[in-house]
C-alpha cells in the first residue's frame, strides 16, 4: 500500500489533530509513473561573499543588485563582491523602490535616494516619519502610520502638506503602501483601501469605494505582491491573524487551520515584524512568510494543481525549528540572490546542495495515519522510494524513521543507508517494523548529507483480521 507523504499528522495536548508540514522539502505535483508528485529537498544556500552587516532588504535596479546590509547601502556583484555606497542608518527591515532615475530607500524612519552616484536624504520636515516607500505614477509615496504622503512631481525631495492623504473608511493605522496596475494601495491594520490617480492640486489620489476590503495587514512588511494581486498576513478587526490573498473587491483565505494555529503561537508584536516575499521559479509560486524561528511557504501553483492548499516549512537547523537564513530573495544575474539575517554573508540559492552557508542542515517529513479499521496488523516493511546517488563524494548518509501510536510520543529511531554517490538504484527500506494495534503514523528525518528526493512510501502490511487496511 502507498502512504501519502505530502503532509503528516500529529496530535497535541488540546487534544487536537495537527498537520505536520514537510520541513525543508518542497512538494512537487508531477506525475512520474511512481506517484502523482514527490518531495524535493529545498534549495541550499551557497555563500559567495561577505558584506558590512545583516541583510535588511534588497532590490534589482537596472540589472544591479542593491542590498541594505547593517546600516550600509551596497551593491552586490554576481560573484558576491560587495561595494558600500553609503550609510542609511537604522537596524530594522527596509523598503526599496525605484523611479526612472533614482532608487528610494525607507530606513530608520527616513527617506533616502540613490541617483547612481550620490546617496542623499530627504530633509523636508513635511515628510514626517517614513515607514514605507513605493513609487507610483511619478510620485514617491510614503506613510508615517497615519497619513499617506506623496512627494512633488517636479522635485522628489520636496513634500507639501496639502498633498497628504489618509485612510477614509477606518481609522486603523496605515502599515504600508504599494501600487498595482497604477492604483495605490494603503494597507491598514484592519482594512485595505485602493486609490486611483486623479491629479489635481491636492492629494493626487482618490479612493475607490468598491475596492476596499475588510481585512488588513499586521505589519509594514507582512505582505508581498504576487502576479496581479497581493498576499498578506493580517485580520479584520477583532479577528485572529491568518493569511489572505486579494481578489477583485475581496480577499480569500489561503492559510489552513494548521497555519492559523502556528500564527497564534506568536504575539501581535512579533507578527508585526515579519517579512513576506515571493519566489516564482520552475512552475512554483512561493509566498514566503519569515517568522522569528521558521519560514512558512505557500505554493499557489501547486495548490491549484493539487486542489488543496500546499504549504511547507523552511528552517536553518539540524533538528527542530530555526530562523531561515535566506532573506531578501532577488532574481538578478540569472540566479536567486540572498542575504543572511544573522551575519554579513551574501550568497545564492542552488539545487546542487541542501546545506546552508556551508553548514549541514536538517529535514523532516511525516505521513498521514495508517489505520486498519480498529484491527491489528503487522508492518513487515517500509520502503521510501527515492532518487538516490546524488550525494557528495565520500558521503554515506543515513535516514532515520520512527513511529507514534498517539501522535505525541515516538518510538526509538531506526536508520537506513541512503546511498553513496553514484548508487542511483539504492533501495531505502526498513524491515520488521512491529505491530499496528490500532493506528499509527510514521516520520522520517535526515540531514543535508542525504541529498535525495522522496517519491513514494510503500508499506507491506499484513492485517491480523479480515478488515481492510486503510489510511487517513
Amino acid at each position: 500500500m502507498q502512504i501519502p507523504i505530502v503532509a503528516g499528522i500529529y496530535t497535541d495536548g488540546a487534544p487536537d489533530f495537527r498537520t505536520a508540514y514537510p520541513r525543508n522539502w518542497i512538494p512537487v505535483p508531477k506525475k512520474n509513473g511512481i506517484s502523482d508528485g514527490y518531495l524535493r529537498q529545498a534549495d541550499g544556500i551557497e555563500s559567495l561573499g561577505t558584506g558590512p552587516g545583516a541583510e535588511r532588504g534588497a532590490i534589482n535596479w537596472n540589472g544591479t543588485l542593491f542590498r541594505v546590509m547593517g546600516t550600509k547601502l551596497c551593491t552586490v556583484s554576481k560573484a558576491g563582491a560587495v561595494t558600500v555606497l553609503g550609510d542609511v542608518g537604522g537596524s530594522g527591515l527596509v523598503s526599496m523602490d525605484y523611479s526612472f532615475d533614482r532608487l528610494g530607500i525607507a530606513s530608520d524612519g527616513k527617506l533616502w535616494y540613490w541617483d547612481g552616484t550620490t546617496l542623499s536624504q530627504v530633509t523636508d520636515p513635511d515628510i514626517g516619519t517614513v515607514l514605507d516607500v513605493h513609487w507610483i505614477a511619478g510620485y514617491f509615496m510614503t506613510t508615517d502610520g497615519t497619513s499617506i504622503v506623496t512627494t512633488d512631481l517636479a522635485d522628489p525631495a520636496s513634500v507639501n502638506v496639502l498633498h497628504y492623504g489618509s485612510a477614509e473608511a477606518d481609522p486603523d493605522p496605515v502599515m504600508a503602501v504599494d501600487e498595482l496596475r497604477n492604483e495605490a494601495y494603503a494597507f491598514g491594520r484592519y482594512t485595505v483601501e485602493v486609490y486611483q490617480n486623479v491629479g489635481g492640486t491636492g492629494f493626487p489620489f482618490e479612493r475607490i469605494d468598491g475596492a476596499q476590503v475588510g481585512k488588513g495587514c499586521i505589519g509594514t512588511h507582512a505582505y508581498c505582491s504576487l502576479g496581479n494581486t497581493f498576499v498578506f498576513t493580517g485580520s479584520g478587526r477583532g479577528e485572529a491573524p491568518a493569511v489572505y490573498q486579494m481578489v477583485p473587491g475581496d480577499v480569500q483565505k489561503v492559510s489552513t487551520r494548521e497555519i492559523d494555529t502556528i500564527l497564534l503561537g506568536y504575539t501581535e508584536a512579533e507578527l508585526s515584524q515579519i517579512r513576506m516575499e515571493t519566489r516564482v521559479d520552475k512552475s512554483h509560486q512561493h509566498v514566503l512568510i519569515h517568522l522569528p524561528d521558521q519560514c512558512l511557504v505557500y505554493d499557489t501553483m501547486a495548490s491549484a494543481e493539487m486542489q488543496t492548499p500546499v504549504w511547507f516549512v523552511l528552517t536553518t537547523a539540524l533538528t527542530g525549528l530555526g530562523q531561515y537564513r535566506a532573506r531578501g530573495l532577488v532574481w538578478c544575474y540569472d540566479q536567486w540572490n540572498v542575504g543572511d539575517p544573522q551575519s554579513g554573508a551574501v550568497g545564492r540559492l542552488t539545487g546542487d546542495v541542501s546545506t546552508h552557508w556551508g553548514q549541514r542542515n536538517g529535514w523532516e517529513f511525516g505521513t498521514s495515519i495508517i489505520y486498519n479499521a480498529g484491527s491489528g496488523a503487522i508492518v513487515h516493511e517500509l520502503e521510501l522510494v527515492c532518487l538516490t546517488g546524488r550525494v557528495a563524494l565520500g558521503a554515506d548518509p543515513v535516514i532515520w524513521t520512527s513511529y507514534s501510536t498517539d501522535g505525541q510520543t515516538w518510538s526509538q529511531e531506526r536508520s537506513a543507508r541512503a546511498g553513496r554517490q553514484g548508487e542511483r538504484n539504492k533501495r531505502i527500506a526498513w524491515r520488521t517494523q512491529g505491530k499496528l494495534s490500532h493506528w499509527r503514523m510514521q516520520r522520517f528525518r535526515g540531514t543535508s548529507d542525504a541529498h535525495v528526493a522522496a517519491v513514494r512510501l510503500e508499506a507491506q502490511i499484513e492485517p491480523l483480521y479480515t478488515k481492510a487496511t486503510s489510511y487517513g
